[in-house]
């Protein structure tokens, strides 16, 4: 961590950005995971919002209850003076089911192609990395997830689908995602996902947080289906 961090910049009248490091990574997300925990902690229902994002964290608050100088002491109270001696958060470890397939990944063949690998490679190098939870964002419940492997790493497509299934597992540069929801994407889909990555009827209502980490594990057609994935039909999918 360079010493220019942690830095605090005022985002409006009642929030503020806490910024941890110039690029994501694993630390930098346990770092912002450990300060979101102490500030929920020590400023309680001063908090409007917490919004942790790859580096930073956006803290909106009460402005009658509280004021900016209390909250940056707050911040670095919570913090402490050496991002390299905070006690780390440690975030769940999380196993989804992947059905990783031509029929559910109409980008796998392609991906495996620019690649030079079969397409066993490519799903066994997806399959063995552990994925950090950097940040939530685009839609409900849709995590960014890194980092990939450089070996399966690609460009978002050209041009983006119109539709993307449900449960749709692609790969942008080096991340990858789970779409919560049916919706327009450009990301390299790979496969489909079973599990629900967000119900507004759970608290939480998304699976997983920033901070956690996620690995995937490969699953047939006939586990996927029992595992609540609908019958796989892309006719409806652009492609």
């Amino acid at each position: 961590m360079s010493q220019q961090f942690p830095k605090v910049s005022i985002a409006s009248e009642n929030s503020v950005i806490v910024y941890f490091s110039d690029r994501p990574c694993s630390q930098t997300s346990s770092i912002i995971a450990h300060t979101a925990g102490q500030l929920k902690k020590t400023l309680s229902n001063c908090l409007i919002d917490l919004v942790p994002s790859y580096h930073s964290l956006l803290v909106i608050y009460n402005a009658i209850d509280v004021n900016y100088v209390e909250i940056e002491q707050a911040i670095f109270s919570s913090i402490g003076g050496d991002l390299s001696m905070v006690e780390l958060a440690t975030g769940r470890r999380i196993e989804l089911p992947l059905y990783y397939s031509l029929e559910s990944g109409p980008d796998l063949k392609r991906l495996a192609a620019r690649a030079k690998l079969s397409i066993a490679e490519v799903i066994s190098i997806h399959q063995q990395t552990e994925y950090t939870v950097f940040a939530m964002g685009f839609s409900p419940g849709f995590a960014y997830l890194g980092e990939v492997d450089p070996r399966i790493s690609a460009p978002r497509l050209d041009t983006p689908r119109q539709q993307v299934a449900k449960g749709s597992v692609g790969i942008a540069d080096r991340q990858t995602a789970i779409y919560p929801a049916q919706s327009p994407g450009g990301w390299n889909i790979i496969g489909l996902c079973p599990a629900p990555m967000f119900d507004l009827n759970k608290q939480p209502s998304t699976l997983v947080k920033p901070g956690d980490t996620v690995c995937f594990k490969a699953i047939d057609r006939m586990q996927f289906i029992q595992l609540g994935g609908l019958e796989v039909d892309l006719t409806g999918t652009d492609q």
